[in-house]
């Protein structure tokens, strides 16, 4: 039964203004050719829109991907000959049949090259989810292709109106873009930005450690555990609470007769997936929690079912009855709408924003029920990413969210949760693939269960192999199902596992500064934390073999290990490519020349890192959890010639977009001398300490005679620097308007433990008999000769030498350099 109360019927009820998105749709006549049947507008030298409609019924409006078509007016002339229509740019030509309404091929106007306009070549993109799978999953198509022409197809993408709501298209039509940057894969990127909207900033926080689990805590139990993290000195800054928040046993405790139910084991049915009413059982003082947590650092969200909308039994019920329309009396359940903008307001307004107001920051959006809804062709999961993102950023709120990818253009709406994945070895090497390639179609924040969710295998190395990975993913959200023998605590695990996760769990936090300015940098210059190798390398064809590592920001190469230790070895290897130049491993200081495939062999506690020559890392040295600007920072700098710009701002709110933020520019010069300079801070200096104490660690450097400090050109007389490990020199009180500069004379430079070392450091690790070890010694024992001729000749003798094992012989190869 429904009631009206006060309600006009007659007024058109619209979206609250801060749901509907701004969006810039129409372009300049000067960009379109239109013929019958068709209008092409050339959006940039290299990117088309083609539109087919026999009625020439084309669309102006924004869509659910395509969000900005007002570019700059390119220059471009136009010619049509026997039903075949070309357009041409300074870079490229279109050939469009306008007799059967196709686009034929893209001629490239530098080589003359002629390629189809299909995807045959693309190099994928992303897909919704990775939940429960074993194998290898088939990507979907992305904007990127190996012969540099893509198509996206637009056609089935619904309506954005101006209102904020979702419309079918008015008449049937083919609605293309085609891509023709070749192999300028972050100029193709960019514009699929301009084109779609920018990648969000996302708040600090959420760059350092999450925990997250599927069990059903208590109060008590959830702050026990944040205080064993505290006590262990684990820095967790985002507390997941996953559905157990809310009523789940709804029956039981209510008396209702709910059948419906979402299957979470086998034979095993909730009724009570949805829910917005805290389960006092288990949390009697919801707000106590809520403000503890926030006491403690903590950020909070909340997992979300929302496909069985508002029952009865909720504490919001009555006011989202009388909201809707319907008599609180009837105890008629509120049917979840996501087309019905009475519904979104009130979805928002009663059942989300009195959480916020006392301690949620963000909700974790778990839609699983499907892809329909009442507007033919919208998912609902589109919708709710689109809305809860957009409501998420009010009062100058930077906004996030954690959810599933909805298709192209879901990059506006960060982060992507992948999914409950299986604990297995598979599943850690397919998401380094996965994740890199995402970038394809603009999707760079992806969050994985790291460690697996469910299922699988309980093994301890995976565990800290993932972990590792997580270091050096977007985001490190430790994650499992709630069986009592499932748990990601890292006391759970072997002393060494445990021990060797809380290091890297510890560094992930400290790498904030360098992951946070990697950060700006997407949202900036459209370019992904996380890219494929062929990103920057994209003439290497060895690029696109390298698909088990990536760069991660301007300064790393991470391969992952996704292989188990060898047990005599006592080490694990990645095969990892190096382009040209000087590469070090951040954790071994093992220096590589470029340009070839290494086999890395790695214990336990590390991965292959490789720090490219002239890289700065910029290294937080705060304590336990907090995420603030830090006083004191370490910075790796490494010899060659290079800069990194240092970005911070607030974290957590939108003042960034008006300039409120701080660059700090640091450069390293590698001549006669090693000089390494820290400019004076530009933008708005209050978002940062009033003065900072730095320590300069030189990490292939390793003694010198003569080190110089000057500070604004004057001589600094007492300078802290020692060579324990390698150079490292201490500044203090460094305020933001000074310029500094080290200058390093009569360096030592760092090298690689020999040749022969090396065989003893393997040879002593390796576990087998001692008389078959030292045959195997005396082999292998070699005086490094700078004859090329002569080495090579050797490490084609150790290869035939059958008496050596195989991974002996891998092992020792990665030395001869």
């Amino acid at each position: 039964m429904s009631l009206c109360i006060g309600i006009d019927e007659d007024i058109m009820i619209k979206l609250e203004e801060n749901l509907i998105a701004t969006t810039e749709p129409e372009c300049s006549e000067k960009q379109c050719i239109q013929g019958k049947g068709y209008r092409i507008t050339v959006l940039t030298s290299e990117l088309f829109r083609i539109e087919v409609s026999i009625e020439n019924n084309f669309l102006d409006k924004a869509t659910q991907v395509v969000w900005f078509r007002n570019f700059d007016n390119p220059e471009y002339t136009a010619k049509e000959m026997k039903n075949n229509l070309q357009i041409t740019t300074d870079k490229v030509t279109l050939f469009f049949d306008t007799k059967s309404l196709k686009a034929k091929y893209i001629k490239f106007n530098d080589s003359n090259r002629k390629i189809k306009c299909n995807n045959n070549y693309n190099l994928k993109g992303t897909i919704r989810t990775l939940d429960v799978f074993y194998l290898k999953k088939r990507l979907k198509n992305g904007i990127m292709s190996l012969n540099g022409v893509s198509v996206y197809d637009d056609s089935k993408s619904l309506i954005l109106d101006n209102d904020g709501m979702i419309s079918s298209r008015e008449a049937k039509s083919n609605d293309i873009y085609i891509f023709a940057y070749g192999n300028n894969f972050r100029k193709c990127l960019k514009n699929f930005f301009r084109l779609t909207g920018k990648t969000p900033l996302i708040p600090r926080y959420a760059l350092s450690n999450w925990w997250s689990r599927y069990k059903a805590y208590s109060q008590e139990e959830y702050i026990d555990l944040m205080k064993r993290f505290i006590k262990e000195d684990i820095p967790i800054t985002v507390a997941v609470v996953d559905m157990d928040w809310h009523w789940v046993n709804v029956n039981e405790k209510f008396g209702t007769n709910y059948r419906r139910g979402r299957l979470i084991l086998p034979g095993v049915l909730s009724v009570g997936w949805t829910g917005y009413s805290w389960n006092t059982d288990l949390f009697p003082d919801y707000k106590a929690f809520l403000k503890w947590l926030q006491e403690h650092n903590l950020k909070v969200t909340l997992n979300l079912h929302p496909v069985d909308g508002v029952r009865p039994y909720e504490d919001m019920y009555k006011e989202m009855a009388l909201e809707m329309g319907i008599d609180p009396g009837s105890k008629e359940d509120i049917k979840f709408d996501i087309t019905d903008p009475k519904f979104i307001n009130a979805y928002f307004k009663i059942l989300h924003h009195p959480y916020e107001t006392e301690g949620v920051d963000f909700w974790w959006i778990d839609w699983q029920q499907g892809e329909k809804s009442k507007t033919k062709g919208l998912d609902p999961l589109w919708a709710l990413n689109h809305y809860h993102f957009l409501d998420n950023r009010k009062e100058d709120k930077r906004p996030l969210i954690l959810s599933r990818y909805a298709g192209a253009g879901s990059h506006r709406y960060p982060i992507g949760f992948s999914g409950d994945t299986v604990v297995s070895w598979g599943t850690l090497k397919f998401q380094i693939y996965f994740t890199a390639t995402a970038t394809n179609i603009g999707y760079a924040w992806w969050s994985h269960d790291i460690g697996g969710h469910c299922l699988g295998i309980k093994d301890d190395e995976l565990y800290l192999r993932w972990v590792q990975y997580g270091v050096f993913s977007p985001i490190l959200r430790l994650h499992s199902t709630s069986h009592d023998l499932q748990g990601k605590e890292p006391w759970n695990y072997s002393k060494d596992v445990e021990a060797f996760t809380k290091e890297q769990l510890r560094l992930r936090h400290r790498l904030l500064p360098y992951i946070y300015s990697m950060n700006y940098r997407t949202y900036n210059d459209s370019i992904a934390l996380v890219e494929p190798m062929y990103y920057a390398h994209p003439e290497d064809k060895r690029a696109y073999l390298a698909t088990e590592q990536y760069s991660f920001g301007s300064e790393f190469i991470v391969c992952p290990i996704i292989r188990k230790i060898n047990k005599r070895l006592k080490m694990a290897y990645s095969d990892v490519w190096l382009p040209e130049g000087r590469w070090t491993d951040f954790f071994t200081a093992q220096i590589y020349k470029g340009n070839k495939w290494v086999r890395m062999f790695r214990g336990l506690n590390t991965i292959p890192v490789l720090a490219k020559e002239g890289a700065i890392i910029p290294i937080s040295d705060n304590i336990g959890n907090d995420c603030s600007n830090p006083e004191k920072m370490t910075l790796h700098i490494y010899r060659g010639n290079s800069s990194f710009v240092l970005y911070e701002d607030n974290g957590y709110d939108n003042k960034y977009i008006d300039g409120k933020y701080a660059k700090t520019t640091f450069s390293v010069e590698e001549n006669n001398d090693i000089i390494f300079n820290i400019s004076k801070v530009e933008g708005v200096k209050e978002v940062i300490p009033k003065n900072r104490q730095y320590k300069l660690l030189f990490k292939d450097i390793v003694s010198a005679e003569k080190v110089e400090v000057r500070i604004n050109d004057k001589i600094i007389e007492e300078i802290n620097f020692n060579t324990d490990n390698c150079l490292s020199v201490e500044l203090k009180n460094i305020e933001p308007d000074e310029n500094v500069q080290v200058i390093i004379s009569g360096y030592k430079i760092k090298e690689n433990i020999s040749y022969n070392e090396a065989i003893i450091e393997i040879l002593t690790k390796y576990q087998a008999s001692n008389i078959l070890k030292m045959l195997q010694y005396k082999i292998l024992q070699y005086t490094k000769s700078k004859d090329i001729a002569t080495k090579d000749r050797y490490i084609e003798k150790i290869k035939r030498l059958c008496v050596l094992p195989k991974v002996i012989r891998g092992a020792v190869e990665e030395y001869l350099d």
